[in-house]
């Protein structure tokens, strides 16, 4: 499937901003799953500083403002091939070893919940249990906007019964790592089936299995990625692929503004399987 992406970013502050640096991770690149056809990333009102490539191999911009800016705006757009392949995104690549990947973090720290979760999965393979993790957090935890944070951790989500892709992406994490299934987080677009606007981007999990490598669940809609997901980013959790991240000198009052659009570039002949409705 070809998918066009237009993603903008808009920061208006109330009073001029002395020194901001902002990273961006807003940069698909070609893999097992998809062909990047062009991209660009645009920034106005402040200035590219660096490009790398960070420890997890994920582009990475950093950009700087100073002076008298009130506004910012960053745009990311282009054309991405996608193939669907069952959520299999294939061998552990880069320099990270798999154990890093079973590292806890703060947002994925496993509590009494967690690892009551994790001893509640049953199958007759890794794969059945990941499916059965899946299942089971898409039915105990509702996609509830507005309910949680960035900061919310998978313990809290699980206790509220409530959250957002990310939070969804945080549980499934935290379970697999207590059952000791390298896990990481994935963040990236996905076609919505009944609207290209959008309010936020996606997130998912991928655990590393033997014989497939990495595969990818989706809790928040139940599903193992398909072709209507584009990656941009991976990590241990949500703070090693936040789309725009950093730090503010001042006190300028700070007024977000997010716009999303992501569609079929052509009429796909094959129908959708699933319904996808959660965006994190």
């Amino acid at each position: 499937m070809r998918l066009k992406i237009s993603h903008t970013t808009e920061y208006l502050y109330d009073a001029p901003v002395p020194y901001s640096l902002q990273r961006l991770r807003l940069t698909p690149l070609s893999g097992p799953t998809q062909k990047v056809l062009n991209w660009a990333v645009s920034v106005d009102g402040a200035k590219v500083e660096a490009g790398y490539g960070d420890q997890y191999g994920n582009p990475v911009e950093l950009v700087s403002i100073e002076g008298a800016e009130h506004t910012i705006r960053i745009t990311a757009f282009g054309e991405v091939e996608t193939e669907d392949r069952a959520g299999v995104f294939g061998p552990h690549q880069g320099f990270c070893p798999l154990w890093l990947f079973l590292r806890e973090t703060p947002l994925t720290a496993p509590g009494p919940l967690v690892e009551a979760l994790a001893k509640s999965v049953h199958g007759d393979s890794e794969l059945a249990q990941m499916h059965a993790l899946m299942e089971a957090i898409h039915d105990g935890v509702a996609y509830t906007p507005g309910t949680t944070t960035t900061e919310t951790t998978a313990e809290e989500a699980l206790a509220a019964k409530s959250g957002v892709c990310q939070d969804h992406a945080h549980i499934f994490i935290a379970a697999a790592r207590v059952l000791g299934i390298p896990a990481r987080y994935v963040s990236g677009y996905l076609m919505m089936e009944d609207r290209e606007d959008q309010v936020a981007t996606h997130a998912w999990a991928e655990v590393h299995l033997p014989g497939l490598g990495w595969v990818g669940f989706d809790a928040a809609n139940k599903i193992c990625p398909d072709d209507r997901y584009v990656r941009i980013a991976s990590g241990l959790c949500y703070r090693d692929c936040a789309p725009v991240s950093g730090l503010r000198i001042g006190r300028a009052e700070e007024d977000l503004k997010v716009s999303l659009t992501v569609a079929a570039t052509q009429t796909q002949s094959q129908s959708q399987n699933g319904q996808s409705q959660s965006q994190g």
